[in-house]
């Protein structure tokens, strides 16, 4: 028997559960969700390209997408998959400048689109929420300076490691604990920087031990603690 698809989220649903506006007053979010239309992809369909000018904030209701951007030799670089109740473009969003990664459909896909022109005028009228936004742009900025900081002192398994335990527990505030990451090797491996051949080296090891399991395009931590462990040798 088929699973069902799970139905699209709301606006206003999306928002409350994002981290971009969560905690927010209800007032708001209300306001915000008003200025959301809806528009419809099919796989592989190319939501926006790096480059082009930003003026909107996307929000998943059903389907993936995919961010990425491109690196020396024109090299693809993957950096993350948007699922339902995820929110991106918000740099764009925010400063007007041209989008500075590609986002592209996995699956067919149903997105919130909230336009620059509209926020802006918010934004204005809501002090509150630019407090809010300003402090957690502040957060994305520690975030990566984080992951540079892993890049030049963390070994291969220690940032394989953390990066799975970190979009485990992300996953877990918004879904039943136990569910597997929608997540492939080569995505994993592309957005560490490292080769799908050490990756998997990693992942088949970890397997072994039942500390992880493996699935077609997804991996689901099953021993957190011991893979902290890999962390701190």
């Amino acid at each position: 028997m088929s699973r069902k698809p799970a139905p699209a989220l709301s606006a206003k649903t999306l928002l409350e559960r994002n981290t971009l506006f969560r905690g927010l007053p209800a007032a708001t979010i209300e306001q915000i969700a008003g200025l959301a239309s809806r528009r419809t992809y099919k796989s592989d369909a190319l939501v926006f390209m790096r480059g082009e000018a930003g003026d909107a904030l996307y929000g998943v209701a059903t389907g993936r997408v995919r961010i990425s951007t491109s690196g020396p030799g024109g090299k693809e670089v993957f950096l993350n998959t948007m699922e339902p109740g995820d929110t991106f473009g918000e740099i764009a969003l925010l400063d007007g400048h041209p989008r500075t990664a590609t986002a592209t459909t996995l699956a067919p896909t149903e997105l919130f689109v909230v336009r620059r022109q509209q926020f802006q005028s918010l934004l204005q009228r809501e002090p509150a929420l630019a407090t809010h936004l300003i402090e957690l742009l502040c957060q994305r900025v520690r975030w990566t300076s984080e992951q540079m900081e892993d890049s030049s002192l963390l070994d291969a398994p220690a940032r394989i490691a953390k990066r799975l335990l970190s979009l485990s527990a992300s996953q877990n505030k918004l879904k039943v604990a136990g569910t597997p990451l929608k997540l492939s090797q080569e995505e994993l491996a592309r957005s560490l920087g490292l080769s799908r051949q050490i990756v998997n080296k990693h992942l088949q090891t970890w397997k072994r031990e039942d500390w992880i399991s493996l699935g077609r395009g997804t991996v689901l931590v099953k021993n957190a603690q011991a893979l902290r462990t890999v962390m701190h040798v």
